[in-house]
């Protein structure tokens, strides 16, 4: 990420959540994730749970969630080789409820029941656009800002006419509001409710426990109890805690996310306007 006008614990944090995203949104990635929330797979026993996935599309995805952290590769020998999650992927997994409680709130309704699959890629896709979480950061951390402070805070170094381009694509997102040309932004209601999700993914990506979440100095609950130490905002791609704590056992499984009947060819790209799909 670019460097920014944010106090260095804050850019890191936002830097490590921007990562987090990165790491999962790719296509298939949460499908690949979801399908190794069991025992450890072979790659055989992977590959018939998505059908969809061409001949080599497969192998790259796992290498990539491999070097990621989130997946462990383990040769039992030469032909024996099985796929499943690190304990950091699967400290992961229980953000991703949050993330389908919220898509389910705030985005668009549809004409037909959607998988919370799909409501994950669509709420990803969101979250990942270039410069958006640090937006959201910033409008959260200060209720109203103006386009040009915003631009001497998350890109500095930058033209301050390149901010507008996200912005305007937040404000179609639904996640930013404006009451016009030359006015302040602020969150949207739906923005300021990412709240457990940038919290839950913060905690995750600091290698604290989930539970954390609701201090946290930017997204976490008013009333919530201060946390005994600091917040800690390391740079991004530090090694995982040699012993991560996980969440607590959750009563969902990485199945039931797929709650509907999964198309054999999931739709790829989302239309322009993100929550109105």
């Amino acid at each position: 990420m670019a460097t920014t006008g944010l106090p260095p614990d804050t850019a890191a944090d936002v830097a490590r959540v921007t990562e987090a995203l990165a790491m999962i949104t790719p296509r298939w990635n949460v499908r690949i994730m979801l399908a190794l929330s069991g025992p450890p797979l072979r790659y055989s026993q992977i590959a018939d749970k998505m059908p969809w996935l061409q001949n080599g599309q497969l192998h790259p995805k796992l290498r990539a969630l491999c070097d990621a952290g989130l997946v462990q590769r383990t040769e039992h020998t030469s032909r024996h080789v099985t796929y499943g999650h690190t304990d950091r992927g699967a400290a992961l997994l229980p953000v991703l409820p949050l993330v389908v409680t919220w898509a389910e709130e705030h985005l668009e309704k549809t004409d037909r029941p959607l998988p919370a699959i799909e409501q994950i890629e669509d709420s990803l896709t969101l979250l990942t656009r270039r410069h958006a979480t640090a937006i959201l950061w910033v409008l959260k951390s200060r209720e109203e800002v103006s386009g040009r402070a915003l631009a001497r805070i998350v890109m500095p170094s930058s033209d301050g006419t390149n901010v507008y381009p996200p912005l305007r694509q937040l404000v179609a997102d639904g996640l930013v509001d404006t009451d016009g040309t030359g006015q302040p932004y602020r969150l949207s209601e739906a923005g300021k409710s990412l709240a457990p999700v940038f919290g839950a993914l913060s905690a995750w990506s600091a290698g604290q426990p989930l539970a954390q979440a609701a201090q946290h100095p930017v997204w976490g609950r008013a009333n919530a109890v201060t946390v005994p130490t600091r917040w800690v905002s390391n740079q991004a791609r530090l090694p995982a805690p040699a012993a991560p704590v996980r969440a607590g056992k959750t009563t969902w499984q990485g199945r039931d996310l797929f709650s509907h009947a999964t198309t054999a060819h999931p739709k790829t790209d989302l239309a322009a306007g993100g929550p109105r799909r």
